[in-house]
């Protein structure tokens, strides 16, 4: 067995950071990411933690023009829902809120749940199935703060149809659509988030 690392003061001063920085990212730059570079960082969610080491995520890179279309296109029907829900000068604020990267982010993952694994022979989530999703948020978290030591930002895209983007992906029935993932390269880095920067929550 090996010794376990030591992470001193300045490690954890580091993380903090890495923390305070990982924000959700809605505006991008072009510019492409490198492929292994994506692929190593979907890799290194397998040390993510899951219920009975079932490790249910199921990542699908959104790449076809069509595919990416139908995110956009599921999108604008759902903001203009949540839009109509606002009143006054909630609604006027909303209306200017940037939500999300789909036009610009190079990169796009949709993952999912697999609720039919049979990986873990169900243990730990007889009495909490639920915990299949809580697996794949936890291997989405460490994606993220991955994604943000080499430079790169992430967005969660949630004002989606996930029965739309299900099927435009071609996923199995058995997958549950958790998250929609824009990545790339920020135009800017801020440790406050846009919804405290916009005065989402003033008023």
């Amino acid at each position: 067995m090996n010794e376990p690392p030591v992470f001193d003061e300045a490690f954890a001063r580091q993380f903090e950071e890495l923390l305070r920085w990982r924000r959700d990212v809605r505006r991008f730059r072009r510019d492409p990411v490198p492929a292994d570079l994506i692929a190593r960082l979907i890799a290194q969610t397998q040390l993510s933690p899951s219920v009975g080491h079932s490790q249910p995520w199921r990542w699908l890179a959104v790449e076809e023009p069509a595919q990416r279309e139908a995110a956009q296109a599921s999108f604008s029907r759902c903001n203009v829902a949540a839009l109509a829900s606002y009143e006054g000068e909630r609604a006027a604020l909303y209306a200017r809120l940037k939500l999300e990267g789909l036009r610009e982010a190079p990169v796009q993952l949709a993952v999912f749940c697999d609720h039919g694994t049979e990986r873990g022979h169900g243990l730990g989530r007889r009495t909490m199935p639920e915990m299949l999703d809580y697996s794949v948020v936890a291997a989405i978290t460490q994606f993220w703060l991955a994604a943000r030591v080499h430079g790169l930002g992430v967005g969660w895209v949630s004002i989606l149809e996930p029965a739309e983007i299900t099927a435009a992906l071609g996923a199995s029935p058995d997958w549950k659509l958790i998250a929609y993932l824009c990545v790339g390269w920020p135009e800017q880095d801020c440790d406050v988030p846009d919804l405290v920067r916009a005065g989402w929550e003033q008023g």
